[in-house]
């Protein structure tokens, strides 16, 4: 969107619409894994229309100059959650079994860490998919489709929320928008499909790969230009 020439705040709304269709698809798609969760969908989905209108509703008031400089580093934050999420869970999970009180806090952390997550969502949709797996990993789940379905979830409340918001400010760009929507609809339902016949580990290596790459991205565009 960016490279068009649309507005960063402009081109940031319409890549939520334009990847709308992507989570909504691939959710489908995980429909059985999802299912399986069912008792959590209303947690998830409440949480995410909260963050997401809150993060959408930040994201008009916020300076150009910021949004740019905090992209990269929230990137780089949610690698590191998604790549030792597990060992970090594990941590806390040692910690409760010792302290009375610690799980209590852990369950309240992990509300607050959702919030946080569907809030990013709203204000920066590129990498709200890495940056919910990473809040997954350290949440105790381990299934990689479980997690991808649930991730999808989340994206599409954010998204759908976020774009009333966008809508309401005419800061969306509907022909460029919907070109893209077409094929994140398309691909976000084959890539799903795809991916629950792949191995989980292969799965997990690509997506902190790509999460990498998108990160160094925003690292050169942002201080080396």
């Amino acid at each position: 969107m960016l490279f068009i020439g649309l507005p960063p705040i402009s081109a940031n709304a319409t890549n939520t619409f334009a990847s709308l269709a992507g989570y909504l698809s691939g959710a489908y798609a995980f429909r059985d894994d999802l299912y399986a969760h069912r008792k959590a969908l209303p947690q998830f989905i409440l949480l995410s229309l909260i963050g997401g209108i809150s993060g959408a509703w930040l994201l008009l008031r916020t300076p150009e100059t910021l949004f740019r400089e905090a992209i990269p580093w929230l990137l780089l934050f949610s690698i590191f959650l998604f790549a030792f999420g597990q060992k970090v869970n594990s941590f806390f999970k040692r910690l409760a079994a010792e302290q009375r009180h610690a799980s209590y806090l852990g369950h309240i952390l992990l509300f607050l860490l959702l919030l946080g997550v569907s809030v990013y969502g709203g204000f920066f949709n590129a990498g709200l998919g890495i940056i919910t797996l990473s809040y997954l990993a350290l949440a105790g789940y381990t299934n990689i489709n479980a997690m991808n379905g649930i991730k999808l979830l989340i994206s599409s409340v954010v998204s759908l929320i976020a774009i009333a918001l966008f809508m309401y400010n005419s800061l969306i760009s509907w022909h460029e928008g919907v070109i893209v929507l077409i094929g994140t609809w398309m691909g976000g339902y084959v890539a799903a499909r795809i991916s629950k016949h792949l191995s989980q580990k292969h799965v997990r290596a690509f997506v902190i790969l790509a999460s990498c790459g998108i990160t160094a991205y925003f690292f050169i565009d942002t201080y080396m230009k």
